[in-house]
């Protein structure tokens, strides 16, 4: 077993495994080089032996404990049939939703059209240390519809006519979602994905009335379904604040992953039957060596007795120098 599924399963706490949200990317100079012949984002995740390749980047030039396949959280619409598209320096673009060509899709067409995914997961387990972990993913329901449906305003804020006016439409799509994503989920396991997690990246937009039917239950579902298979599941309800305790308690994850707005001492009073993971802001990274070592410090001694993945409350930045997180990696590492 390793170090991550021991620390998740075992609720082991002096494993403290460590790896990043977005390990595999843009800091990495090895990436941008890749990246750079490689212009349309969606034909690279469906280059296996490119997305293998730069999933094993991080763990190449690391001591990680888990790597994490290289792919997005939109590849589950584009393999629904949704266009998109990713523009540098606007993120991605989705073509309008179309409930109807949504609902002419099967399991057979999805997963052929996502087949290169799980080959280079197989690929990947093939040339990954056995005792490292290999994590896939999904983004949960709710933060594929923001996409799906363009409801985003803004970081901060939703079109809340939008999602008035299409409540019954984003329903059905969530009902039909939640099939698809525990099928992605399942074949990435298939393929030799030993863990999964959730980014529920945009919970923290939900209006209060809504966090059941739009997070709650559907996040629930699919964590049942992990558990059904006895697939380790780590979820990321972001800037949930104080309702990551209700999230705890209804959706029930073998562990949750904290953002950097997570008071850790709080996390740690109030989240105690969960293992945790992550929650050190990542521009701390860009700080002088000593305020990044204090912070390391306080969340290793804060999760000294608890089972506690370190990670960050959001993915690396690309502008991270790699080898102040060699740094990062080593006083983990040599934590007592």
């Amino acid at each position: 077993m390793s170090k991550l599924t021991n620390c998740l399963l075992k609720k082991d706490p002096s494993c403290r495994p460590v790896w990043f949200m977005r390990q595999a990317g843009r800091y990495l100079p090895e990436f941008r080089e890749i990246r750079q012949k490689n212009k349309d984002f969606i034909k690279l995740c469906l280059n296996s032996n490119l997305s293998s390749e730069i999933t094993l980047q991080p763990i190449q030039r690391f001591n990680l404990d888990a790597a994490i396949i290289f792919s997005d959280i939109l590849m589950v619409p584009y393999g629904l049939g949704q266009e998109v598209k990713f523009i540098k320096d606007e993120g991605p673009i989705l073509s309008p939703f179309n409930l109807e060509i949504f609902k002419k899709n099967n399991f057979d067409k999805f997963k052929d059209k996502l087949n290169p995914i799980y080959e280079a997961i197989k690929l990947t387990r093939k040339n990954l240390d056995k005792q490292k972990s290999l994590i896939g993913f999904i983004g949960a329901p709710w933060t594929l519809i923001v996409y799906m449906f363009g409801l985003k305003k803004n970081k901060e804020e939703l079109d809340l006519n939008i999602l008035k006016q299409k409540e019954e439409e984003i329903r059905e799509t969530i009902n039909l979602l939640i099939e698809y994503l525990c099928l992605h989920i399942e074949l990435q396991f298939k393929a030799g994905a030993e863990v999964i997690q959730i980014f529920d990246s945009w919970a923290g937009l939900i209006p209060e009335a809504k966090l059941s039917d739009y997070c709650f239950e559907p996040n629930k579902k699919i964590v049942q379904f992990c558990k059904n298979n006895k697939i380790p599941v780590i979820c990321f309800p972001r800037n949930l604040n104080k309702n990551y305790l209700k999230f705890a308690d209804i959706v029930k994850p073998d562990c949750l992953s904290l953002d950097y707005k997570i008071d850790p001492t709080w996390a740690k009073e109030n989240l105690k039957n969960y293992c945790l993971q992550g929650g050190m802001d990542p521009k701390i990274l860009f700080e002088k060596e000593d305020i990044i070592f204090k912070e390391v410090d306080k969340y290793l001694t804060i999760f000294k007795d608890r089972p506690y993945i370190f990670n960050l409350g959001h993915g690396l930045l690309p502008q991270t120098n790699p080898d102040v997180l060699q740094k990062v990696i080593e006083r983990v590492n040599n934590f007592k």
